[in-house]
């Protein structure tokens, strides 16, 4: 994705007299567009099993709710900065909003399956929101402000995560109804589109080019054709013919979108910058935590939400109940968050990396080994949520200053796509491994046990294996943020 708005050097002077006027309506504004996407973010996941329950999901099967906006999300967020680049970034933003207030309906409304997934697709432009509004900032306010006004974007994002699972578990507790609780964020999402337009300025200049469609259509092919594939190895055998076709087709989409992007000269995504060695390592990374942080969601709500009785597992746990269960892990994780920074400034960048990864490893062990009361699902999560914070702080940070100082912009947008599109492939496998240890009696379909233990193994495995592996990235050199420090 090219890099967004011009330098304050390039704007032009007639600008000027706006930005006085603007600033605080501006980021005002903004702030309130992040704390909506907070909210439906973070109030999906305590829901999930009283969606499944009125759709009639099975448990298994929950996770393609939080995928299928993944999937579109990792698609959204290059075509929609791109869009913003060559059209404005608040004309395009306001197209965004229009689109998740459509899908927030869609998931609330929704008289089946289908109808819901389409839903949560048209909600992927959601994550597309915060790098639009970044680059509208940058692009009208000086540094000093633009970085304040940023801050405070990220700050409402992280404040409307933690309020949206507690504040939606609290409105489905009042009112039983799972429907008019999904509601409650479209009101919020149809609310801020006439907002947008408002005292919001649009950008002071537009890049020249095109949209790379043909990378965009690619791109998208090659993620239904992986995710297809790992979807179908529930039920035709991880080996099957179906399951293999699948992937070697999504592996044959892929090397096409990699050549296709790397002979464009305006590419979607820039697939070079991955070829940085200083910055490849933790691209791994942010894979893997998109894997564990994404792919974990969906399998704790429903094995706490499951009826011991019946399951023989779980505690059977209401929407408010559950978000409250999840409620020290994601404030330990915003708080860790916000001291990355001191953290980093003594350890090191990569060293806090690696303790990170090391502490999300020991949550989701702990989690494997004890999980028969909920003051140990607690204690664990909350474990895994300061390394969360820590992670959250440091890859960006890492997979900048171990760039190519002129791609920092690229490399951070790809750190976005690597991010979500590792919790959109989790989302496929982890739906195989509780399908596949699924009660096979009529009308069951329930995940057993092992299978919940064997996804929090999955985690603990790959986290650890990031862990490793960028210290073994720092050994061999690639450093440079601790240096620049």
């Amino acid at each position: 994705m090219s890099a967004t708005g011009p330098t304050p050097s390039t704007a032009s002077p007639a600008v000027a007299p706006e930005r006085s006027v603007s600033v605080g309506a501006v980021v005002g504004l903004l702030v309130l567009f992040e704390l909506m996407s907070g909210f439906l973010q973070g109030g999906i996941t305590p829901l999930l099993p009283d969606i499944g329950h009125e759709l009639g999901i099975p448990d298994a099967e929950l996770t393609w709710v939080i995928s299928a906006q993944l999937l579109a999300a990792a698609v959204s967020v290059p075509v929609f900065g791109r869009l913003g680049d060559l059209h404005g970034h608040r004309r395009v933003l306001r197209v965004a909003l229009v689109c998740v207030t459509v899908g927030a309906l869609l998931t609330a409304l929704a008289p089946a399956t289908p109808v819901l997934l389409l839903g949560r697709v048209l909600l992927g432009p959601l994550a597309a929101l915060l790098p639009l509004e970044i680059a509208l900032v940058r692009d009208r306010l000086p540094v000093d402000q633009a970085r304040s006004a940023i801050a405070r974007l990220v700050g409402a994002l992280a404040l409307g995560t933690l309020l949206g699972g507690v504040v939606m578990g609290a409105v489905n507790e009042a009112t039983g109804d799972v429907r008019t609780t999904l509601l409650v964020p479209a009101v919020l999402a149809a609310v801020c589109v006439p907002v947008s337009f408002l005292r919001i300025p649009e950008s002071a200049r537009t890049a020249g080019g095109r949209l790379d469609w043909p990378g965009a259509v690619l791109l998208s092919l090659t993620m239904v054709s992986l995710l297809s594939g790992v979807s179908a190895a529930k039920d035709g055998g991880r080996l099957s013919g179906t399951v293999l076709g699948r992937l070697l087709l999504a592996v044959v989409l892929g090397a096409v979108w990699v050549l296709t992007e790397r002979r464009t000269k305006q590419p979607l995504v820039d697939v070079r910058a991955l070829a940085d060695r200083g910055a490849a390592p933790f691209f791994v990374g942010a894979v893997a935590f998109g894997v564990v942080y994404f792919g974990s969601l969906s399998p704790d709500a429903t094995f706490l939400a499951a009826d011991p009785g019946r399951a023989g597992y779980g505690f059977g746990l209401s929407a408010l109940e559950i978000s409250l269960v999840a409620l020290p892990a994601a404030v330990a994780a915003v708080v860790t968050s916000s001291l990355t920074a001191r953290i980093a400034g003594r350890l090191g960048y990569v060293p806090a990396l690696v303790l990170a990864f090391a502490l999300i490893g020991t949550g989701f062990l702990v989690t494997a080994v004890l999980h028969a009361e909920v003051w140990q699902l607690v204690a664990a999560r909350a474990l895994a949520g300061l390394g969360t914070g820590v992670a959250l702080g440091a890859l960006p940070t890492v997979i900048a200053e171990g760039s190519d100082p002129s791609r920092t912009g690229v490399t951070t947008a790809l750190y976005n796509n690597a991010k979500t599109l590792g919790g959109a492939v989790a989302g496929g496998v982890i739906v195989s491994l509780l399908a596949s240890s699924a009660r096979r009696g009529p009308g069951d379909g329930t995940p057993a046990e092992s299978g919940y233990v064997t996804v929090w193994l999955l985690c603990a495995v790959i986290a650890f294996g990031a862990a490793a592996a960028s210290a073994v990235a720092r050994r061999a050199g690639h450093d440079r943020c601790d240096r620049r420090r």
